[in-house]
């Protein structure tokens, strides 16, 4: 086991340190992040077909309060507040997703949504107008539901031509103002919890030994034929960029064992490398390989050609860490946990947890982590330009006084401490351009429904979903304007 002392002791470099905006470069980049399905609502508004969330939500017991984004916290009709809500606190960047459904009701390309497309472009417009850059993700999650229904939605080859439809309209109707794009957020996520658990739409476990595999293969093509359209027909004349956004909870080896060190190692080729290696070596990483067989597909040499170069930055969700065992007989029901072989630890020696715990049950505060997988990223993919495109924290959802709710100290010390981590990963050399903090809003947190809420700003529920900034959203206010000297303090 991990001793905390010596751990430290060892890595003095990973302590924590006091943070302030003069320590990132003056073109470092600060901002916030949301997504459509858990802020817009307007379900059936504006000419919007359904999605698999809209389908997966309204399932008796699929969301553990029962509730879903039918309404959300009604960004369709308050996108104006919100959006002068993130110029008042100062960030100057602004990461939201469109639904595609919105501008494709039925997913296939065939009848564009005018209405949606106006939609869009007034909040890009009034993002501008407010000095804050849009950074659009094309795809969170939120695939229209006819094109589950009628063929399988990722688990069909065929996806990958709808979605690059979508992808050249969004391009070409918001390309002139929007300089930054990301195709899909977490695609591991969608392939792992949507079909292998199944506890995220579209729920389905019955082949999870298979289905995650052809799924997220199919998003690796599906992002990289985007990058391919945008490269070749909108990058010279727009002058943008294009990514991915892959999500990682930084995997340190339990002990010092060579076991348990190639566990740890496993399970980063797991997260990163199997959404990484292909676009930028060509193919799936070999440890991936010798787990599953011929449960992960393979790509065709004209695939490969696809692959490469077809990533300009690396998105990084990042939120908690783990101690990582090896195990032969794996305690995990998850047949992807089962294929690494790890066990996941939350414990130092001592017994005492990893980090302080944040309200969802995976996420703990050890700001360690974030400045290690950076490197790692650096390390192994050649020093890619970086966006920290989600980090943040959970608290339950509460009836104590307003008062209280908003004072969400552990939330400061969190971004405190993780910011800190971003900075010395700049000083080792990794290039991280900007930081957006999940999320500017309470939300519809998925399974989770409205117990868990990660935003700067507390949405009232029962209050006409009225705006409170937490004390989190008035110390990134003072951070932003230098407000924190050199010692961390507020001055």
């Amino acid at each position: 086991m991990k001793n905390k002392e010596e751990f430290f002791k060892e890595h003095p470099y990973l302590q924590e340190k006091e943070v302030s905006r003069s320590v990132f470069p003056p073109t470092f980049l600060f901002g916030v992040a949301t997504s459509a399905y858990q802020i817009e609502g307007g379900c059936k508004e504006g000419g919007r077909g359904p999605s698999i969330w809209d389908a997966f939500s309204h399932i008796k017991g699929n969301i553990l309060d029962g509730s879903n984004g039918d309404v959300a916290v009604d960004h369709y009709h308050r996108y104006k507040e919100d959006i002068e809500l993130i110029a008042k606190l100062g960030f100057h960047a602004y990461r939201f997703s469109l639904s595609w459904s919105r501008i494709f009701p039925d997913g296939l390309g065939s009848k564009l949504n005018e209405e949606g497309i106006s939609f869009y472009n007034n909040i890009i417009n009034a993002l501008l107008e407010n000095g804050i850059e849009p950074y659009i993700t094309l795809y969170h999650w939120d695939l229209p539901l006819h094109l589950q229904e009628s063929m399988g939605g990722w688990l069909n080859k065929e996806i990958v031509k709808y979605f690059a439809i979508y992808a050249d309209t969004c391009f070409a109707s918001f390309g002139d103002r929007v300089k930054n794009w990301i195709t899909i957020n977490e695609p591991l996520q969608t392939a792992v919890n949507g079909f292998d658990t199944g506890i995220f739409a579209p729920g389905r476990h019955e082949q999870s030994d298979r289905e995650p595999y052809l799924v997220s293969h199919h998003q690796i093509l599906a992002h990289a034929t985007a990058v391919s359209i945008y490269h070749s027909k909108y990058k010279d004349h727009q002058g943008g960029q294009i990514g991915l956004v892959v999500d990682c909870e930084w995997a340190e080896a339990n002990t010092d064992k060579i076991e348990d060190k190639a566990a740890a190692a496993k399970r980063l080729e797991f997260q990163l490398g199997w959404y990484l290696d292909p676009l930028y070596f060509g193919d799936y990483p070999e440890v991936m390989r010798k787990a599953l067989g011929d449960r992960l597909p393979k790509f065709s040499e004209e695939d490969k050609e696809l692959l490469r170069n077809s990533i300009d930055f690396v998105g990084l969700n990042h939120y908690s860490s783990r101690f990582i065992i090896h195990v032969t007989d794996s305690p995990e029901e998850c047949y992807y946990y089962k294929a690494q072989e790890i066990g996941r630890v939350v414990e130092w020696e001592g017994g005492e947890p990893i980090g302080e715990k944040a309200a969802s049950e995976w996420l703990y505060v050890c700001p360690w982590g974030l400045r290690k997988v950076l490197n790692y990223i650096a390390q192994r993919y050649n020093s890619p330009k970086i966006y920290i495109t989600e980090n943040g924290m959970d608290d339950e959802d509460s009836d104590a006084p307003l008062h209280e709710v908003l004072d969400d100290k552990l939330r400061v010390r969190y971004f405190k401490g993780y910011l800190a981590a971003v900075a010395q990963a700049i000083k080792d050399g990794v290039d991280v351009r900007g930081y957006f903090a999940w999320s500017l809003l309470d939300n519809f947190e998925w399974g989770q429904g409205y117990t868990k809420r990660f935003g700067l700003v507390y949405v009232d529920y029962k209050g006409g979903l009225a705006r409170h900034p937490k004390s989190s959203a008035y110390w990134f206010m003072r951070f932003l304007k230098g407000g924190e000297g050199k010692n961390g303090k507020e001055e």
